[in-house]
């Protein structure tokens, strides 16, 4: 057994790293989307040995749900209404702030989490802005259309992807959402030199995990007590059905085209430039979280084996005590 499929037999963990820290570098390959995602459902779920009986029950229900995704989508709580309307004025590059400060007071959360991300400290540091920002307009105005757009999608998202229902769900979902904000920041920061759309990454790299969200509350319904599912074959099934049931939500939702094609073509030998760069943003954050929780060290062949030196360079950049400083 080599020392990818040592890592991926969910235990001997130190065996598995000595192995691979011994292996030639010229035998190193960079780890497929694959065995990542089978090494982060392992360490989401906290899998143990024992083998679950209701692998097949999952996967034929979670196949239903791509079947009949309004049944997918009643699972998770839909985005506030006002967002399509705030996103779509977003995407004017003549955008009143008056406009956007107008249709932002009818939500007060909004408006709070506005005023909030408008006084953090960076922002007065970079562009020498007043200590206390305490305008609607100027708020706006200082963070910008881009950051504008990134503020809302987050906000968005975050109680579809941190919603709590069962035990499993409790413990992973701050680990999903967290996951998901790296991988919209990573795809964003790597799509211009991908000719793909920065924001258009941004919102699918929060999209792509609404699924895997459905899929998790399946497993807390229907698994076995302290038996998680964790064959190889039962992980790249979630995987694969959870990013088409993310596909179907956010059509039923009206993404835009070029978001829901770019999650449904990750990892297709033709994938359009979008789906580029939400993959590698998938990559880049799935690595970052599992260094960052102590599952690999940084420097491990593993995470780093295939990756360029831009790629590392946003690699850095999602790192836990780096995320606040960078949009």
């Amino acid at each position: 057994m080599g020392w990818i499929g040592k890592l991926l037999s969910g235990g001997g963990d130190k065996a598995a790293h000595l192995t691979a820290a011994a292996a030639p570098e010229a035998a190193r390959q960079p780890a497929t989307i694959t065995e990542i995602d089978a090494i982060y459902y392992r360490w989401l779920a906290a899998a143990g040995s024992a083998q679950a009986p209701a692998e097949q029950q999952i996967l034929d229900e979670l196949a239903r749900l791509v079947r009949e995704p309004v049944a997918g989508a009643a699972l998770i709580p839909r985005i506030p209404a006002i967002i399509p309307q705030l996103m779509r004025t977003l995407q004017d590059e003549n955008m009143s702030a008056a406009k956007l400060s107008a249709q932002l007071a009818q939500d007060v959360l909004l408006v709070a989490e506005v005023y909030r991300e408008a006084n953090r400290p960076r922002y007065h540091s970079r562009y020498n802005a007043s200590p206390s920002i305490n305008n609607m307009e100027g708020a706006i105005m200082l963070l910008g259309q881009n950051g504008m757009r990134m503020l809302l999608a987050r906000v968005a998202f975050r109680p579809i992807v941190s919603m709590q229902s069962g035990g499993l769900t409790i413990r992973t979902a701050p680990l999903i959402w967290r996951q998901s904000e790296k991988c919209a920041l990573a795809a964003n920061l790597v799509a211009p030199a991908m000719q793909a759309n920065a924001f258009d990454a941004y919102l699918a790299g929060l999209m792509a995990n609404v699924g895997l969200v459905v899929a998790f509350r399946l497993i807390d319904q229907m698994h076995a007590p302290d038996a998680f599912p964790q064959s190889d074959a039962f992980i790249a099934q979630v995987f694969a059905q959870a990013r088409i049931l993310s596909v179907r939500i956010a059509e039923l939702w009206e993404f835009p085209v070029s978001v829901t094609r770019a999650i449904a073509q990750v990892g297709q030998a033709d994938a359009d430039p979008q789906a580029l760069a939400l993959a590698l943003g998938e990559r880049l954050s799935k690595l970052r979280m599992l260094v960052d929780t102590g599952r690999f060290p940084a420097d491990d062949p593993f995470v780093m084996t295939g990756l360029s030196k831009a790629e590392l360079q946003v690699f850095d950049k999602l790192a836990d005590d780096e995320d606040d400083d960078e949009e």
